[in-house]
């Protein structure tokens, strides 16, 4: 393909993909499909001669298309929306092209620079203070782990990574009983062990952990000569929206030198609307907080901010240094491959560079706001109706509830009506041992009127 081509052929992409959005109500949110469908019309082997792209794009909207589910469908009402703002795809575009390995500042400093501008940005946004520092991890999965890896080693003195972990003291983290299954892959990935990770029970309608059960069981640990080496809290946990007593936790770590890690993965976004802030009071005392601005913010997958109120003890746990990664003649830069676990990084920052200067924080906030709003409501119209039950309460925009009186399995049942129906999607979780659904909202330009076809989708079909 010549670049007079790819021009043609890049402009007939960006008319599909407004058209797809314009109609994209249009579409069930879920895929329709069956196990096994899509493949079945692929070839088994790779073609030896090249194809028409042509032909490839009407392939593409007949054997790929039916077997996605619409992320960016209003009414995608399920996990957590993983977003992509017009302004975001754009940006997405532009970096496809240029195509940057942004590993070290040298390999492309506006890269480099513009991501440490954009974290300030982001830092200010939420009204963290001006001691964090910030880099753009792919998830926030991976700051997690490096979080945990940056709590072993400095459990061990920064010897972990040298001479291993056989034979070195046992070491405890603690976090709540709601939090993401990253949170245990990231145990296995650092080889702290399953059997060491203390999930603290929860309580009140927030689902915090209880502070009394956290120091009793760090105060088990050091009693039997185990290391409490880190706690990870949750603002906004998956599940049904758990947020822990942030204060209590900090407290309870300066106390006994413990290293903090705060989950936000979603509701962290929320937080540049300042009257949220209040599920998170106490974040300012942690060592390192993670959110993802592609989930609540606009911007496309995969960005998140992971901030560090001491950026060295992230280096002295990745930093590696082969002479062909040093850079020469420059002093003071910055090399994010540093701060990451991947030595190969992109250029995340240019798609929140346009999304919030296209919309500015204003426009963001605006649109955060409505989809709490226009949750809670849709949370109390399901309340009012009899045959309904909330079984916890909307925390920003993320409720759960089920039928009174169904079964496990009837909820299940209902979910899956609702899912094959396709004009919503949603998903369920378990709250206190019983089955329920999940609502949560967050797309990009979902409006109103979605959320009153989720009240009829659901009442519907749940009485059909």
């Amino acid at each position: 393909m010549s670049w007079d081509d790819f021009a043609k052929n890049a402009k007939d992409a960006a008319d599909w993909g407004a058209t797809y959005h314009k109609t994209i109500r249009d579409r069930p949110v879920r895929a329709q499909t069956s196990p096994g469908d899509i493949a079945a019309q692929l070839d088994t082997t790779p073609p030896e001669d090249g194809t028409e792209l042509a032909a490839i794009m009407a392939d593409f909207e007949r054997i790929v298309m039916p077997g996605i589910t619409h992320w960016q469908h209003p009414r995608f009402f399920a996990y957590f929306n993983s977003n992509a703002a017009p302004a975001s795809v754009l940006a997405e575009f532009l970096t496809a092209i240029i195509a940057p390995q942004c590993m070290l500042w040298q390999t492309s400093p506006a890269a480099t620079e513009m991501e440490t501008r954009m974290m300030d940005w982001l830092r200010h946004g939420l009204g963290l203070p001006d001691a964090y520092q910030g880099v753009i991890q792919d998830s926030a999965s991976s700051a997690t782990l490096a979080a945990v890896l940056t709590m072993r080693e400095r459990a061990l003195n920064w010897t972990g990574n040298i001479e291993g972990l056989s034979g070195q003291p046992t070491l405890r983290i603690y976090c709540s009983d709601q939090v993401h299954s990253s949170i245990d892959r990231a145990i296995w990935v650092a080889g702290i062990g399953q059997d060491n990770l203390v999930k603290i029970r929860t309580t009140g309608d927030l689902r915090h952990m209880d502070p009394l059960d956290l120091e009793a069981a760090i105060a088990e640990d050091k009693q039997a000569g185990r290391i409490p080496a880190g706690i990870i809290a949750a603002t906004g946990a998956t599940g049904m929206g758990a947020c822990d007593d942030l204060q209590s936790v900090a407290a309870v770590a300066k106390e006994h030198g413990i290293y903090t890690h705060l989950d936000a993965a979603w509701a962290g976004t929320a937080m540049i609307c300042p009257e949220f802030r209040t599920l998170w009071e106490g974040a300012d005392q942690f060592d390192s907080i993670v959110f993802n601005p592609h989930k609540w913010l606009g911007a496309q997958f995969d960005c998140a901010a992971h901030f560090l109120r001491d950026p060295d003890q992230l280096r002295q746990t990745l930093a590696i240094r082969p002479e062909y990664l040093k850079t020469h003649g420059a002093q003071d830069v910055t090399d994010y491959s540093e701060w990451s676990i991947p030595l190969g990084r992109r250029f995340r920052a240019l798609k929140l560079w346009f999304l919030m200067r296209h919309y500015g924080m204003e426009g963001l906030r605006a649109r955060i706001r409505n989809h709490v709003t226009w949750s809670q409501a849709l949370c109390d119209r399901l309340s009012a109706e009899p045959d309904f039950e909330i079984v916890t309460p909307p925390i920003l925009s993320l409720w759960t509830f089920k039928v009174a009186g169904a079964s496990d399995d009837d909820t299940q049942r209902l979910v899956d009506a609702i899912n094959d129906d396709g004009r919503i999607y949603l998903t369920q979780t378990l709250v206190d041992g019983q089955k329920v659904i999940r609502f949560t909202a967050g797309q990009f330009d979902c409006e109103e009127r979605d959320f009153d076809t989720a009240f009829d989708t659901i009442t519907e079909i749940a009485r059909r």
